[in-house]
């Protein structure tokens, strides 16, 4: 999949790239016309917890889908907004196949 990721106000890892890449290339066995998506990364308050924030938006035909998660971690937070992804992709798909 065609994807833009975007880390603001910090420097992402290249591991951490290519960690969010290789979930996100996983959404394509749930969906197969995603036409390309978008990952936004950042810190929202640095002393608190669950202060990473990852948002991803898949482009579909008709529809965007958004998954929107904070972690500890930037891993569990993409984790975590994949599966929100995963489930509105599965659902869409079904209601494709409804009409």
């Amino acid at each position: 999949m065609n994807l833009n990721i975007q880390s603001i106000h910090f420097d992402a890892d290249p591991k951490l790239l290519s960690y969010v890449q290789k979930k996100c290339d996983k959404l394509d066995h749930f969906f197969n016309n995603i036409t390309d998506g978008k990952v936004y990364m950042k810190v929202t308050k640095p002393q608190a917890r669950d202060n990473k924030e990852v948002e991803i938006l898949v482009n579909v035909p008709g529809k965007e889908i958004i998954g929107k998660a904070h972690g500890d971690t930037f891993e569990a937070a993409t984790d975590m907004a994949v599966d929100k992804v995963k489930g509105q992709l599965k659902s869409y798909k079904e209601k494709l196949k409804a009409h």
